[in-house]
């Protein structure tokens, strides 16, 4: 009877310490892991205001009514806070993507260190990848420091019901800054020292041609001018030609042009890659002029290069002295301002 008696003990001290067991064993939610996860952040500078894209998929079916992107400093554990970060001043750049409900979802900036959204009411279930974007958010102060950010989904619109959970890591970055000057530059070369017209006769036109390269990267172009006498044997010169004019035998002329020439068949059109063209009086075929100080060719803006052939002709008549007919003219090119 006594065994009897200490047997019915022994058993009914097991079966409460059972029931304690039972009541205060913890409840333990298991959630799944959110996966392809990735955050792209609009600037790694430390201490900015920048945006956050979060792109991710859900596990669960289950509908989301609230999601938050904690940052921390770890990866698990207490969420210690990441110093610097800031959520309070984040609005979404757009109305999240695959969440559920297309519209109708809001910030929450209760929580300075974390990044939170919801919409009371959403009925609609997650599908394919989610995007959520946010602007105004504020990098942690630290220059090359790595954070965390938890992303956790919730059934209901307070953050309290969890359904799934992942993290993605960012950092912040030092910023290199790349300087380099370009200086004004002009490119002008001429490719000729000397044009001989040959021996002139009232039977035939005297002609040649030089040529001149040039190219600017000036915000307003270039003009070439041009400065000198006619031709000219001491006393004696042979007429210059102040307005365009056709070139005619047994007359006394000297002028130029820029272009590809008839009569007498001389010069060429501008070429190259360039934007400049030949100046009035100066870019019409078989038409000659000669005046000093005349702008001949110009650009109104930056241009790769051009090349101008220069058409000079030479005519006389009966009476023209005899003589050694010679001029200098000089080319200058200038940016334009």
């Amino acid at each position: 009877m006594v065994k009897s008696r200490q047997l019915a003990r022994r058993i009914t001290y097991i079966l409460l310490a059972a029931s304690l067991l039972l009541v205060y064993l913890p409840n333990i939610v298991s959630a799944s892991q959110i996966t392809a996860r990735t955050v792209t952040i609009g600037s790694s500078a430390a201490g900015v205001s920048t945006t956050y894209l979060f792109n991710f998929t859900v596990p669960s079916a289950t509908v989301i009514q609230s999601a938050g992107f904690a940052a921390c400093t770890t990866a698990s554990g207490v969420c210690t806070s990441v110093p610097g970060f800031s959520a309070s001043s984040s609005t979404l750049t757009s109305q999240p993507i695959n969440l559920g409900d297309a519209a109708g979802w809001l910030v929450d900036t209760a929580m300075p260190d974390e990044l939170r959204l919801s919409k009371s009411g959403n009925i609609a279930a997650p599908t394919g990848n989610q995007t959520v974007g946010f602007s105004g958010v504020v990098n942690p102060s630290a220059t090359n420091s790595t954070f965390f950010l938890r992303m956790s989904t919730y059934s209901d619109d307070s953050w309290v019901n969890l359904i799934d959970t992942g993290v993605v890591a960012a950092s912040t970055a030092g910023q290199i800054t790349v300087t380099a000057t370009v200086a004004e530059t002009l490119t002008f070369t001429m490719a000729s020292a000397t044009v001989a017209l040959g021996a002139l006769s009232t039977s035939s036109t005297g002609a040649a041609t030089s040529s001149m390269t040039v190219a600017t990267n000036a915000a307003s172009g270039y003009s070439i001018s041009y400065s000198g006498n006619t031709l000219t044997s001491g006393l004696d010169t042979i007429a210059a030609l102040n307005s365009p004019v056709a070139s005619s035998m047994n007359s006394k002329q000297f002028g130029i042009n820029l272009m590809a020439n008839t009569t007498p068949a001389i010069g060429s059109n501008v070429s190259g890659s360039g934007s400049g063209a030949p100046a009035a009086n100066y870019n019409t075929a078989d038409l000659f002029k000669f005046h000093s100080g005349d702008t001949i060719a110009s650009s109104l803006v930056p241009t790769n290069s051009n090349t101008y052939t220069v058409s000079y002709i030479a005519n006389i008549d009966g009476v023209t002295a005899p003589g050694a007919y010679s001029t200098t003219l000089t080319y200058v090119a200038t940016t334009n301002f």
